[in-house]
């Protein structure tokens, strides 16, 4: 593990975004910082000696001991400083971070290691495929739609606009779900556990921004979100990163009431950034009566409020 960075520089982190992306130096920076700082030498088997500590969490050199690299070396890189770093330690500093999947991923993309630099090229304009359309159409019952890498809301079915709101009465750049749930006020009644929902918003987020950070129409979004929501950017401040996967919302709808519903987020490999997420009630419960009301009656619940409209 010799491969060493570049010239020490401290970079100059700026607050929210940049028109042109997200400073990658400065992610890399703030992200290792925010995943030292959670750990204490006792998680990792060190000996804190009962000293005053003036920073949270384990020390540089107590990192880098771990990682086994110098600490001039893992300040480098904590720095901002990953031009040359090399997959192993980057694979070690992770280890030693305690890092989950979606983590280590995240700090592989915002270092660029050198295997797997890759040229930056804008995401293509999203497009829905026929047959995804027809397919959310066939699922009579069951709340699905097509998603985008900037949590964009593509393409739903009736039951998922009777259950989230009528989208199709929104222009298209304000279907997006970070939009909706930190800045339509009737979003945040209808997650009981609104908390959690922003949280993995957000986490889903920072994860898309390490791959893509030069993305400009994702730094316009975040910079809207940092300046429109106090709690948005208390929650881009903790470089949390989380894949969408599964898991179970409880809701609480204007119309039928509580629901409880499970959901599955499914990658789409042939639609760059794309994803399908379905939400289904056990059989028999009164969520499944519930949502079985819901088609019945069309299109009407938890839509936007104008102030949101106009945002």
């Amino acid at each position: 593990m010799d491969d060493t960075p570049g010239p020490a520089h401290e970079p100059t982190p700026e607050p929210g975004a940049r028109r042109d992306g997200l400073d990658r130096r400065a992610e890399l920076s703030e992200f290792l910082r925010s995943r030292r700082a959670r750990l204490q030498p006792e998680d990792v088997g060190l000996a804190s000696h009962g000293r005053h500590r003036r920073v949270p969490g384990l020390r540089r050199e107590e990192l880098a001991q771990l990682a086994g690299v110098s600490v001039a070396y893992y300040t480098r890189l904590e720095q901002g400083n990953g031009r040359n770093v090399s997959a192993e330690v980057l694979d070690a500093i992770a280890r030693a971070l305690r890092l989950s999947d979606a983590e280590h991923a995240h700090l592989m993309d915002l270092a660029q290691a050198k295997q797997q630099r890759r040229r930056y090229r804008p995401p293509r304009r999203q497009q829905i495929r026929p047959a995804l359309r027809h397919m959310l159409d066939a699922m009579e019952g069951v709340p699905a739609y097509v998603g985008g890498a900037r949590s964009e809301i593509l393409a739903w079915n009736r039951t998922a606009a009777a259950l989230f709101g009528d989208w199709g009465a929104l222009p298209p750049a304000e279907r997006n779900w970070a939009r909706l749930t930190f800045l339509a006020p009737d979003y945040r009644e209808l997650f009981v556990d609104w908390d959690s929902k922003a949280s993995d918003m957000v986490s889903y987020l920072r994860l898309y921004a390490g791959r893509h950070p030069e993305d400009p129409e994702l730094s316009a979004l975040v910079g809207e979100l940092s300046v429109k929501s106090e709690e948005f950017r208390r929650l881009w401040a903790t470089h949390d990163v989380k894949e969408k996967g599964h898991g179970v919302k409880r809701m609480h709808h204007p119309l039928v009431g509580d629901l409880s519903l499970s959901y599955e987020t499914l990658h789409l490999p042939d639609d760059e950034g794309q994803f399908l997420s379905v939400y289904y009630a056990e059989p028999g419960s009164p969520s499944a009566e519930a949502l079985r009301l819901l088609t019945s009656w069309g299109t009407d619940p938890a839509s936007p409020s104008p102030e949101t409209r106009r945002a």
